[in-house]
């Protein structure tokens, strides 16, 4: 099919249906006149999966680097069946087709970071060259087709390639808190990792010095680390499963008053509670983990009578590649942070 835009051509046997929705996508080659073909050299899994599959294996790399190999062989794609989610990858570019809109801005040899989901990249891996469970990465041997429609960052010079990797992968959080957050606001982040430490950064920029500013994870170290470097006005040690001891955390962090906006960057089940009690009433929550199960906060919130905006955190918002690269050229501590932690 020529000029593809959304890659319907490379779904199998479920006519009209999306890739990301579907059981299986054909990875084979050749590349198509609306495709990028990409030899890819890392899998960032994204942290809700990887959490799953390291569990499901016993947490030996090998067996978590074979999990990954069957779930693409099976689906031509790295899509968990039990979370649903993928990640996104790395890789230079290696044909452009013709009618890709991509033709004359990327070169062959390029180094780019999709940014798109995993669980709609059709992919091939031919050998796993190492597994860093740390930092929730494969290093293969393999290649990856990029739609017309599919959304990209050419890897930075001045940043290293796995930093920059670890960052892009989740840089849809800080541009969307970029987007809500206004100086005044009491803002809590729940979890500390990437997505939380990016979030946290874009916040305190946005608040102007006016507000507050709530870090709450179960790790004590990664919240030392982020109130050493100024991230946060209060850090929270909770365990975010337990709603209601987080709001009661909160509320007596905020006197009584709760959160204006509360971000939910958590990488485990069962937080949709913890967010929505620790917003007032009229406030907003916003999901960005892969995690989370938006029946239960829907009708948990209704449950308890809560009047919250719950907006689901859209991976792609305009400019959000730039808007986090630019964070970490401008807060040596938080690059310094990403540099310690991911690579």
């Amino acid at each position: 099919m020529s000029n593809d835009l959304y890659g319907l051509s490379r779904v199998v046997g479920e006519k009209g249906v999306l890739p990301q929705r579907a059981r299986k996508l054909d990875p084979s080659l050749p590349c198509r006149d609306s495709e990028v073909l990409i030899d890819v050299e890392s899998l960032n899994i994204d942290a809700a999966s990887f959490k799953q599959i390291k569990g499901e294996v016993g947490g030996d790399p090998a067996r978590i680097g074979e999990r990954i190999q069957e779930i693409v062989r099976e689906r031509g794609k790295m899509q968990n069946p039990v979370t649903g989610s993928g990640g996104m990858l790395i890789g230079r570019v290696k044909e452009i087709g013709a009618k890709h809109p991509a033709k004359g801005q990327l070169q062959i040899g390029d180094r780019i970071a999709t940014l798109v989901s995993l669980t709609l990249t059709p992919l091939v891996i031919e050998e796993v060259k190492a597994v860093q469970v740390d930092i929730d990465r494969l290093d293969i041997r393999g290649h990856a087709v990029l739609f017309a429609s599919g959304i990209y960052a050419k890897l930075p010079s001045d940043i290293p390639d796995t930093l920059a990797l670890a960052a892009l992968d989740v840089c849809g959080a800080p541009a969307l808190v970029a987007r809500y957050v206004r100086p005044g606001m009491t803002v809590a982040v729940l979890g500390a990792g990437k997505s939380g430490a990016l979030c946290l950064a874009q916040a305190r920029r946005n608040l102007e010095s006016r507000g507050k500013l709530i870090a709450l994870d179960v790790s004590q170290a990664a919240l030392d680390m982020l109130s050493s470097i100024g991230l946060c006005d209060v850090a929270l040690k909770v365990d975010a499963t337990q709603g209601v001891d987080v709001m009661e955390a909160v509320s007596q962090a905020t006197d009584g008053q709760l959160c204006d906006l509360v971000v939910n960057c958590a990488s485990v089940g069962n937080t949709e509670m913890a967010t929505i009690l620790s917003v007032k009433d009229g406030g907003t929550a916003i999901f960005f983990s892969m995690a989370t199960s938006f029946t239960t906060a829907a009708l948990g919130a209704e449950g308890v009578g809560k009047d919250v905006t719950m907006l689901v955190g859209n991976g792609y918002v305009p400019g959000h590649a730039s808007l986090t690269l630019a964070l970490l050229r401008t807060e040596p501590a938080l690059l310094q942070l990403f540099a310690t932690r991911y690579v």
